[in-house]
C-alpha cells in the first residue's frame, strides 16, 4: 500500500511521493506535505514555464524564479502561467 500525506495544495489526504524530490530540508518538506498528484502537476507546469517563457536554466535568477513559483503553486497561492496559454479543458 502506498503512503498518504495531507496535501498542502489540495487540502486532503492523497498518495504521497515515493522519495524526496530533491535533497535537503525543502525536499523533505515536499515529501511530507505534497501529494504525488500535486508534484506531477508542478513538474508539467514548470516545464511549460521554461518552454513558453524561454527561461535559461543557467541563470541563477531563473532558478530563483522557479523556486518561488513552485512554492506558490504547491501552497495553492496565485502563480504565473504562460501568457496566452489556455488549459485543454477550457478550450
Amino acid at each position: 500500500m502506498s503512503r498518504t500525506v495531507f496535501c498542502r495544495k489540495y487540502q486532503q489526504e492523497l498518495e504521497g511521493l515515493d522519495a524526496p524530490p530533491m535533497p535537503g530540508p525543502k525536499g523533505q518538506d515536499i515529501f511530507e506535505n505534497v501529494s504525488k498528484k500535486a508534484w506531477q502537476e508542478w513538474m508539467a507546469h514548470q516545464t511549460m514555464l521554461i518552454n513558453e517563457k524561454r527561461l535559461n536554466m543557467m541563470e541563477p535568477s531563473t532558478r530563483a524564479y522557479l523556486a518561488e513559483q513552485m512554492q506558490k503553486f504547491l501552497s495553492g497561492e496565485s502563480y504565473d502561467a504562460a501568457e496566452g496559454y489556455v488549459p485543454p479543458e477550457e478550450q
